[in-house]
């Protein structure tokens, strides 16, 4: 997957700019493929600035990362997040407000690229006869067993993604379009820091076997082996990465 009918692989990183998304997008450079990064305000050099609270940022980016990779995308990595709790005795306004801004950025948005990054490679098939492309969906293991009563939303989304990408991988294997996810537990990023602090800090290490919390380096192996070296066969498989804090 590195190199595609003679050309080298681009890739799009959503949230590349820290945390699990800095790591992949440095383990992708390193393994020589083209790699379009993006953050909400692209203060990173480089980087595509795309503010996922607005609908009209997915196609901007998408657009923006298409050109600059020469109309050829062949992988598109869904690792952008929001992490922020929400009390449930809050206003009901406020409560709204946040359920819709953590859909819009963990899942609409996630789901929009997805949607864009399929067409073009029913597309490019059509046009040219290449076919195919992968997609990496950074979801949780919050998608699987739920969260804190102040991340309602931010379950929901998660478990939103993990269908999203099942019917990707059920629907367009049969053209080369193959999807994978991951659901990492807590991972040693300035988003989960918060999160593990107001849970109890270290004592929260007790419910995980391992003994300590994932690094990013190891999602992001994970997420660079799917993105360039997962078989097809894998296509629709969901990768636990949780230190047997959550064994299905």
């Amino acid at each position: 997957m590195g190199l595609t009918d003679g050309r080298m692989a681009g890739i799009l990183v959503t949230g590349s700019s820290r945390g699990i998304g800095a790591a992949v997008r440095e383990q992708l450079e390193a393994r020589c493929v083209r790699v379009f990064g993006h953050s909400t305000r692209g203060l990173e050099e480089g980087e595509i600035a795309a503010d996922f609270t607005e609908p009209s940022a997915p196609a901007m980016l998408w657009e923006e990362a298409l050109r600059q990779a020469d109309g050829e995308i062949d992988v598109l990595v869904n690792n952008a997040g929001l992490f922020e709790g929400i009390p449930l005795d809050t206003s009901d306004i406020e409560w709204l407000d946040a359920w819709e801004e953590t859909l819009r950025i963990n899942l609409t948005a996630a789901a929009q690229l997805s949607r864009f990054a399929v067409r073009h490679w029913q597309e490019r098939g059509e046009r040219s006869g290449f076919k195919g492309g992968r997609i990496v969906h950074v979801a949780s293991r919050a998608g699987h067993r739920g969260d804190s009563p102040a991340h309602w939303h931010y379950a929901a989304a998660k478990g939103g993604m993990l269908a999203l990408h099942k019917t990707i991988a059920r629907a367009y294997a049969g053209e080369g379009i193959y999807s994978f996810a991951i659901t990492p537990g807590f991972t040693d990023t300035a988003m989960a820091g918060d999160y593990l602090e107001s849970r109890g800090g270290p004592g929260l290490l007790a419910n995980i076997p391992l003994g300590r919390v994932a690094e990013p380096e190891e999602i992001a192996d994970i997420a660079t082996w799917c993105a360039l070296d997962a078989p097809p066969s894998m296509t629709g498989a969901t990768i636990d990465a949780n230190g047997a804090s959550y064994v299905r």
